[in-house]
């Protein structure tokens, strides 16, 4: 009798949850849509989180209704979105929840549920397949029973954030361990390896997951390599090359592997080949761009594979290949396409200039090439003159070419054009170059300064864009680094000291690093440093105690102990340091710090202020007796270490 009440009991309160779940299940079956979305809407309230609910809708058959709405066509994408949720929501539950929606056929039904246009469906289908995908009851193979599958998922990724992601799950997930007949769908069709190249592109996680992919007891590396072979269709070599380069990107694979060096970049020197298709070689030649960006040595071993420098110049010429001419089609869409050829040239040679002093020279040394990406500045295609201006930036680190190849073709002009009304992108990069064109070595500076550069630069220390403003800045410093004095005051006169203090309070730091350094070279030699000093002493002092005060890192501070000790060493600009007791005992402070580099710069100060061979030496000397400094500065000299013994100078 006991054991008839117990399972009484227990049957009673089973029946009372299934009686709530049935009025769930009941209302998907209401006449009226409005009441069914609603119901679909309440019972998505009702199962989140909630893994007895989830189980009792399943065992009352909610699911095949669910897929069945799902899939008509009356029925509105609100509800279908919806349905899709509820389905994704009962798959987060237990894995028999994932048995019974996969016993439904829920698969097909959500990769059907891929081909609305709608988004937001899309999203749900998609998050709804990452969940059960991801459940270890769930057979992988699943994805690959329709061919058409994973070039739609490829076309799908860039549709959204939550897409890229959903799929990045999915295939991560999905591609552990395949069989040599899930490769025939998933790998060897054209459209699944383009999807695994942009899986793969900046983005480590899923290269990683690659990068460990078992096929028939092959890494999945292995079998891009065995694609890269001169046998296969050139779209299939291409497409693993960029596979193989983005995984290497994403540090997959390192870039000394063999199937880097003796493949991959021997591959896609090939693609740069002029009997290749105009769209293989741009393709061939901006992803060996990419994959040589920042390493040396893969720049090194480019450089000297198939005369690539050479090849290179073909770019510049007649678009089309020989057998291409006799097809007029290919003809007509070469010569519109011609542009795309010379972007890419100049964004390989950039990589491959990019730190190899030899390379810039064989670069420079090719026939026309300076002519060449000097009209590319002035080219109506916005992505061809950025390439112009990086390829040139590229070559622009070299002193030797500063020197030479950029003076002789007066490569300033076009740069100073470039710079007006330009887009960020390429004004970014031209006023970078415009840095290395104004270093004191640089042949270019002279003319530079006639055309107005003063004023453009001050103008980019304004812009919101703080790139920009560290390269305005970066320029002026350049500028008036052993300048003479006229430039020194046009720079001063066209920045003005109060975007000097606003610079010098600017939220990135380089900027104001920048900054100090232009101060540093505009306050250098002695006269230069009295004459500033007498008409803009007081605002430099007070912006010097403001970055001692503040907050600031020890580079900030070297760089205005720095400034200080140049003030020191002036005629009559010492003088602002000497009747300034504030200044006194921070540099009496810094003497004192525990770092050597501000214990240094704080020395340099007093050393130049009592320098015996100058007029009123004694008289500092006294002071700065008086304060305790003297001192300090013995101490410091019987110091174990030798940095600041070696550069004591004291009287």
């Amino acid at each position: 009798a006991m054991c008839l009440v117990r399972t009484r009991c227990l049957l009673s309160s089973l029946s009372y949850l299934t009686a709530s779940s049935r009025h769930y299940v009941d209302r998907l079956f209401d006449p009226d849509p409005q009441k069914v979305l609603q119901g679909v809407i309440d019972m998505k309230n009702a199962v989140i989180g909630n893994n007895k609910q989830k189980a009792n809708l399943i065992v009352l058959g909610a699911v095949p209704r669910l897929l069945y709405l799902l899939q008509q066509e009356t029925s509105s994408t609100e509800l279908k979105t919806e349905c899709a949720v509820v389905l994704g929501s009962l798959a987060m539950g237990t894995e028999n929840n994932v048995k019974s929606l996969l016993d439904c056929h829920i698969i097909p039904a959500l990769l059907q549920g891929l081909l609305s246009p709608d988004l937001k469906f899309i999203e749900a289908c998609l998050r709804c397949l990452r969940t059960i995908f991801t459940s270890p009851v769930t057979p992988e193979e699943l994805l690959y029973t329709d061919a058409t599958v994973i070039p739609h998922l490829m076309a799908l990724l860039s549709r959204s954030r939550y897409t890229q992601e959903y799929i990045c799950q999915i295939f991560s997930h999905c591609c552990k361990n395949l069989d040599s007949e899930t490769l025939a769908f998933a790998f060897v069709r054209m459209q699944a390896l383009k999807c695994f190249s942009v899986l793969a592109f900046e983005n480590p996680q899923v290269s990683m997951t690659l990068v460990n992919v078992l096929v028939d007891g092959e890494l999945l590396p292995q079998i891009f390599v065995k694609m890269l072979q001169r046998d296969k269709p050139i779209e299939m070599q291409l497409t693993s090359a960029k596979c193989l380069t983005y995984m290497c990107r994403a540090g997959a694979i390192r870039t000394d592997d063999n199937c880097i060096v003796l493949k991959t970049l021997p591959c896609l020197v090939r693609m740069c080949s002029k009997e290749r298709l105009l769209e293989e070689r741009v393709e061939g030649a901006e992803t060996l761009a990419y994959l040589i960006e920042p390493d040396v040595e893969l720049q090194r071993i480019a450089s000297i594979t198939d005369h690539l420098i050479a090849m290179l110049a073909d770019y510049f010429k007649y678009p089309s290949s020989v057998s291409a001419i006799t097809d007029i089609k290919r003809l007509d869409h070469d010569l519109k396409h011609a542009h795309e050829l010379r972007q890419a040239a100049f964004k390989l040679y950039a990589s491959l200039g990019a730190n190899d002093e030899d390379i810039r020279k064989k670069i420079i040394e090719t026939e026309n090439m300076m002519d060449r990406i000097v009209t590319g500045l002035s080219e109506s295609s916005v992505k061809v003159r950025l390439a112009a201006v990086r390829c040139l930036h590229s070559l622009s680190r070299s002193v030797q070419q500063l020197r030479t190849s950029f003076q002789d073709h007066a490569v300033w002009k076009p740069l100073m054009k470039v710079l007006q009304n330009a887009p960020d992108e390429i004004l970014v990069v031209a006023s970078s170059m415009l840095c290395n064109l104004l270093l004191e070595f640089s042949p270019s500076k002279e003319p530079i300064l006639e055309s107005g550069a003063v004023e453009l630069l001050c103008g980019l220390t304004q812009s919101e864009n703080p790139a920009l403003r560290v390269n305005g800045i970066w320029a002026l410093m350049n500028m008036a680094f052993q300048a003479e004095q006229k430039i020194k005051a046009d720079i001063l006169r066209s920045l003005s000291t109060e975007q000097l203090f606003r610079l010098l309070s600017d939220s990135d730091l380089n900027v104001l690093m920048k900054t100090l350094g232009l101060l540093r070279n505009l306050l250098s030699t002695r006269p230069h440093i009295d004459k500033i000093m007498s008409t803009h002493g007081k605002q430099i002092m007070q912006a010097v105690t403001l970055i001692l005060e503040g907050e600031h890192n020890i580079e900030v501070k070297e760089q205005t102990l720095c400034i200080l000790a140049n003030i020191a060493d002036g005629t009559t600009a010492k003088d602002l340091i000497m009747t300034n007791d504030d200044i006194l005992q921070k540099i009496k402070y810094y003497m004192g710090h525990s770092h050597v580099k501000l214990q240094l710069a704080a020395m340099f100060c007093i050393s130049n202020l009592i320098w015996n061979e100058e007029e009123g030496s004694q008289e500092r000397q006294d002071k700065l007796r008086d304060m305790g400094i003297v001192d300090i500065l013995h101490k410091l000299s019987q110091s174990p270490d030798s940095n600041l013994c070696d550069n004591l100078l004291y009287a």
